[in-house]
């Protein structure tokens, strides 16, 4: 009886862990290219378990030059000196990234500088630093 509930138990808690892996790959970026994309903020959002910046490429409100950017979570950006409202819509900038392996316009979160007060923030996905 006891050794079922021991086994019962570590089944239950690797079925919690494989997700939780899972969630952590970065592998859909590319850690040897690095883009830079000079736009606007159109959209930052504050959430769990991963901040997403927006940045529309010149500027556009063409959705084709619209792109994705992934951070870490809003804990270790706050722990940076990050807040919610330090990217704001319309915010001109340059952001760093490690690009989508697939090629579609998103990728993993190196740096910004805010064009107009030179201001650079970095907060790079954890796995791409050990790169």
């Amino acid at each position: 009886m006891r050794r079922k509930l021991t086994l019962s138990l570590a089944a239950g808690m690797l079925a919690i862990a494989v997700p939780a892996l899972a969630h952590h790959s970065f592998a859909m970026f590319d850690p040897n290219k690095v883009v830079v994309l000079k736009g606007e903020v159109s959209e930052f959002r504050w959430v769990n378990p991963h901040v997403a910046l927006f940045v529309a490429e010149g500027g556009s409100a063409d959705p084709a030059r619209q792109w994705s950017v992934e951070l870490t979570s809003p804990g270790n950006l706050k722990r940076r000196g990050w807040n919610r409202a330090v990217l704001k819509r319309g915010d001109k900038v340059e952001v760093e990234i490690n690009p989508l392996r697939d090629g579609r316009h998103g990728g993993g979160f190196r740096s910004v500088k805010l064009v107009d007060t030179g201001q650079v923030l970095t907060a790079r996905l954890v796995a791409i630093e050990q790169n």
